[in-house]
Formats: C-alpha cells, structure tokens, sequence
C-alpha cells in the first residue's frame, strides 16, 4: 500500500514524452512513434461531427456520416481531399469517444477528448510511414500518418489516401 501511495504521489510532478514502440522522442514531440513503422493513428470514429457539443478546438475526428476525416477551428473542415469513403463496418454507427480520456503533458486540461496532448512546447509527431499506399496492406478508415521520404501528411477515408504538405 505504501508503494502505491509514493508511485501515486510521484506520478502528479511527472510530465514526460511518451515514445510507443521506441525509447526515445524525436524533437519536441509529446508523442511519437518509431520510423518505418507500416502501424498509423486511428481517428476517433463519431456519427457526426456536428451534433458534437462543447468541441475543443485542435480537435480530430472520423466522421462516419460525411466519411471524412475532420478537424474543429471553430468550424468543422474536412480533411480529405475525396469525397467517397467508408465507414469501418464493425464501427459503424457507433461514437468511441466518451467524457473520460487521457491527458498527456499536463496534469488537467479543459479540452474534452479520449487521447488530449497538451503542452505549450511539444506536438504529436504522427507514425513515420514510408509510402503508405504501397506499404500499408489492410488501412482502417480513419487512419493518419506521415510519409518521411515525400514530406506529406496521409490519412485515409477507406477508399482513397489523402495528402496533405
């Protein structure tokens, strides 16, 4: 019990960067993932975008009634260069985002969300892909990465990749 308690303690004064599948951060990044990796982020899959309420700015989405990938500036814009798309079948009708989340960065945060990076110094360095369209065999509607050889951000609506410089 008294580990518990210390871990617990100590755990409130620490702010770190969390690396998945690498020991070490690149940069600045908050969070980061290794290079050559063929694994990307999915996105939050919602029913719809704008019947969300109280929505932070920053904030990232799969809209499964546009099937668009969208982000939130004070309005909601589609990330995708396309327009057809689909939705993951097994989420389908289903929003994965609920009022309890993670924060990493800061102890608190205002924002609402299921993964909340916070910081006034350190982004979210997406998973390093080299060209996903070739590479990545079985991509998830939703799914977003960046592609170090041609310096372009991808995400992909379940038909077709978009690009983004």
């Amino acid at each position: 019990m008294k580990n518990i308690i210390i871990a617990l303690f100590i755990s409130n004064f620490c702010f770190a960067q969390v690396g998945i599948e690498k020991t070490t951060v690149d940069g600045s990044g908050i969070l980061d993932f290794p290079l050559g990796t063929t694994k990307g982020i999915i996105l939050p899959n919602v029913t719809k975008s704008s019947d969300m309420t109280s929505v932070t700015r920053g904030t990232i989405v799969y809209d499964l009634t546009t099937k668009n990938a969208q982000y939130f500036d004070g309005m909601w814009r589609t990330l995708n260069v396309m327009t057809t798309g689909t939705a993951p079948t097994l989420l389908a009708g289903t929003d994965l985002a609920t009022d309890i989340g993670v924060i990493i960065g800061k102890q608190s945060s205002s924002a609402q969300g299921v993964l909340i990076l916070e910081s006034d110094s350190k982004a979210l360095i997406l998973p390093k892909v080299n060209d996903p369209v070739a590479n990545v065999n079985s991509p998830v509607a939703g799914m977003m990465c960046y592609d170090p050889v041609k310096k372009l951000m991808c995400i992909y609506n379940g038909i077709d990749w978009s690009f983004w410089r």
